[in-house]
């Protein structure tokens, strides 16, 4: 009977993995998706407490099993609750880390626990260890860039560097697996090693722009080495969501690959956007601005205006009085949307998280490949924060690190008007060539205190 509750307790969690994950696609229910698939990992827990035996006896340490749950409860959720928007990123790298130091510690206990296993078993701890290794040490490593701690560490000779460390694994994994005693015991710590540095090589020269694409592949590695401890224990609920977080993190991977107009492979060996250089602006250097007076004028006269969110809206927790001002736009008869650039912010979805949490309705956030054919017939663009994503370099400067990445262009549209605090580069550390555009407007202020007064500008009017 035990045994039937403890599979039955697993196949229900299995089951609201997936419906969680379904849930996830739709902004309205993405809250209630999170809830279910939590509510089928307490199930699952709950179920290996209370009904899982081994050689016929049930678990022990159970004292110290809920006292780790309660010490990791309290710890998840004050980092949760006191979490900045702004820092979202840096926490799901944190948590992402953590996901992956768990997988290496199983792999490390079940080699210890049967170090004369078979080769396919062998095979399996050893993909945890170094799949969880370079994703605990891949993650902490975003964390710090994220959080400007660390910096970029570029140089040529990383890309031959990781390729040569990646080749290095291979060959000890497999000598590891099909002959044990040539490296005995060692090979598991050989192979730690080499991961975790592995892990801090290719992340350290990837550069700020770039980083969304990065936590989501780091995202994808949890998910295959939880998978593999599932394999490891025979464990379906533990199979089944790290197949679903390694399947979509990898999925998310490629398409955000495919918007910034780069390879999987360049990620993984680190040759990617770790350099800020490029040619120095030409041209035109005059910077025009614009008052908050003619701002709204142009905008409550207009036809349509598209909004273009960036990091620095989460910055100033502007995202409430934004959608303010879309509805203000909306009843002097303007059509607004949002323009949704794929890597916009420092995670994937960020922008989307950040409008939906005001309540803006998803149908009017439009993704790049709809927003750019659209720009020529809009009235004003308001760049609200966004740099690197609007950037005409990435169009016409074969030496800047963003060239080949699909931007939004914002200024095919008549009118631009950009907010931001100062002329201050992007986190690519580009100039933008945009605020020198003839059409382009600089509206200079905090985002949330400029768009309020904007707001109260078109009350005005």
């Amino acid at each position: 009977m035990s045994k039937f509750l403890l599979e039955l307790s697993y196949l229900i969690g299995s089951i609201t993995f997936i419906l969680g994950l379904k849930m996830l696609a739709s902004p309205d229910r993405a809250r209630k998706g999170n809830l279910v698939a939590a509510a089928g990992m307490a199930l699952a827990i709950a179920g290996t407490i209370l009904f899982h035996e081994k050689e016929g006896a049930p678990i022990g340490n159970i004292p110290w099993i809920l006292a780790a749950m309660g010490i990791g409860t309290v710890v998840g959720w004050l980092m949760a609750m006191k979490v900045k928007m702004t820092a979202m990123p840096q926490m799901v790298s944190f948590f992402n880390g953590m996901g992956g130091a768990c997988a290496a510690i199983i792999s490390l206990v079940e080699y210890h626990s049967h170090p004369e296993g078979s080769a396919g078993y062998l095979l399996i701890v050893f993909l945890g260890l170094v799949i969880g290794t370079v994703s605990f040490s891949g993650s902490i490593v975003a964390y710090g860039k994220l959080d400007e701690k660390i910096k970029d560490m570029g140089g040529r000779y990383l890309t031959y560097l990781n390729l040569a460390l990646l080749a290095l694994i291979a060959v000890v994994t497999t000598l590891s697996v099909v002959s044990p005693e040539t490296f005995g015991h060692s090979s598991l710590w050989i192979l730690l090693g080499l991961s975790f540095l592995y892990g801090v090589l290719f992340v350290m020269p990837i550069g700020g722009a770039d980083m969304p694409v990065v936590i989501s592949l780091l995202n994808s590695f949890t998910g295959m080495a939880a998978a593999f401890g599932g394999f490891l224990y025979g464990n379906q609920v533990m199979l089944t969501g790290g197949i679903l977080v390694g399947s979509a993190g990898t999925i998310l991977t490629v398409l955000m690959c495919k918007a910034m107009n780069r390879s999987l492979l360049n990620v993984i060996i680190g040759s990617f956007g770790g350099s800020a250089s490029g040619k120095a602006a030409s041209g035109d250097q005059t910077v025009r601005e614009i008052t908050l007076t003619d701002t709204a004028i142009l905008c409550a006269y207009a036809g349509k205006v598209c909004i273009v969110p960036g990091y620095g809206l989460a910055v100033a927790q502007a995202q409430h009085i934004c959608h303010e001002l879309e509805k203000k736009l909306e009843d002097k008869g303007v059509e607004v949307i949002y323009a949704i650039h794929p890597v916009a912010g420092r995670m994937p979805g960020h922008m989307n998280v950040l409008l939906a949490e005001a309540d803006v309705p998803y149908p009017k956030l439009v993704e790049m490949e709809e927003a750019n054919p659209g720009m020529s017939n809009t009235d004003v663009v308001i760049v609200v924060g966004a740099n690197d994503v609007v950037n005409p370099a990435a169009e016409n400067d074969p030496g800047s690190p963003i060239y080949g990445m699909p931007v939004l262009k914002v200024w095919d549209a008549k009118n631009t008007i950009v907010l931001k605090r100062s002329m201050r580069a992007g986190y690519a550390g580009i100039e933008n060539e945009l605020f020198f555009l003839p059409k382009t407007k600089m509206l200079f202020g905090d985002a949330k205190d400029t768009l309020q007064k904007l707001v109260g500008e078109l009350k005005d009017l």
